[in-house]
């Protein structure tokens, strides 16, 4: 007598249904995003361990170099750098690091505006996602376009992660994959970590009078280090942040009258948030030219 099929049947449609669950949270291999779609994109996670994919940003802020003043030696690096990089010539991973608001991240969105007719490209990434980096060079490494691989605002605190993980990609694994990929990042932090007074005790003293630092020290420094070209940003002094509140109204279509009778209205705004950065004189030129327009 023939058995009754449904156990079976039954079986099979769990197992189904179970092989589906598995697959969407199971890792899937990156694929290419339309790179027509646009000059810039990002790098994003999906959620319960689903891998990541790359999205176009499909507005793209069109600040330009020319807007950007008061870091002319800083400009000068930095294009320098990328100039050598979209040509095919050897050219260094970039660390940018210093003073809150100064243009850091405006220059390298700048760069990207400049040179992306010549074909370069930018993928933004999360400090947290570097650890996939590898997959990102694999998809982009047959492309003739050139990539910037962007972190911004990049620090650690002890014990991530993706400290150690980032530590080797930047020892040479990413320039032996391919050279169409450089890492540009921006950090308050000019050696990335969290530094202590305690650890200066562990600087050492020869005889000759060298200073050594300690092993605590060295290994902070070693990631930063990694970056073969480090770019310093300062405060703006008075004059400075002025100049850059006038280049920020002419953008917006003030006139140089009005731009003059800004002048300490714009001084009083910085007082208020107790910085003179380029980011607050940006903020003020928004509001001034939104009120007198």
């Amino acid at each position: 007598m023939a058995s009754d099929p449904a156990p079976l049947l039954a079986l099979v449609a769990r197992a189904e249904a179970l092989v589906a669950r598995l697959e969407g949270v199971l890792p899937h291999p990156l694929t290419a995003p339309d790179w027509n779609a646009s000059t810039a994109f990002r790098y994003r996670t999906r959620g319960g361990g689903g891998g990541g994919r790359l999205e176009p940003v499909r507005h793209v802020a069109p600040i330009r170099l020319a807007s950007l003043v008061e870091v002319d030696a800083q400009k000068e690096r930095i294009v320098r750098n990328t100039e050598q990089f979209v040509a095919g010539k050897a050219a260094n991973n970039m660390l940018l690091t210093g003073a809150r608001g100064t243009g850091k991240s405006s220059l390298i969105k700048a760069c990207l505006n400049e040179f992306a007719p010549k074909g370069l490209r930018l993928i933004e990434v999360d400090k947290s996602d570097m650890v996939d980096l590898p997959d990102i060079v694999d998809l982009v490494a047959e492309r003739a376009e050139r990539f910037v691989v962007f972190c911004d605002d990049l620090s650690f605190d002890e014990g991530e992660p993706g400290y150690k993980a980032l530590k080797s990609i930047l020892d040479g694994s990413v320039a032996e994959s391919t050279d169409n990929v450089l890492i540009y990042a921006t950090s308050n932090r000019r050696h990335l970590l969290p530094e202590y007074m305690k650890e200066n005790l562990s600087y050492r003293h020869t005889e000759d009078g060298e200073v050594h630092p300690g092993e605590v020290i060295e290994e902070k420094i070693s990631l930063s280090e990694r970056f073969g070209l480090w770019v310093s940003f300062y405060p703006f002094s008075q004059d400075e942040y002025l100049a850059i509140v006038a280049e920020w109204l002419r953008g917006f279509g003030v006139g140089a009258e009005a731009i003059a009778a800004a002048r300490q209205e714009s001084l009083v705004w910085a007082l208020e948030r107790g910085s003179r950065s380029g980011r607050v004189a940006y903020q003020f030129a928004r509001d001034y030219a939104g009120r007198h327009a």
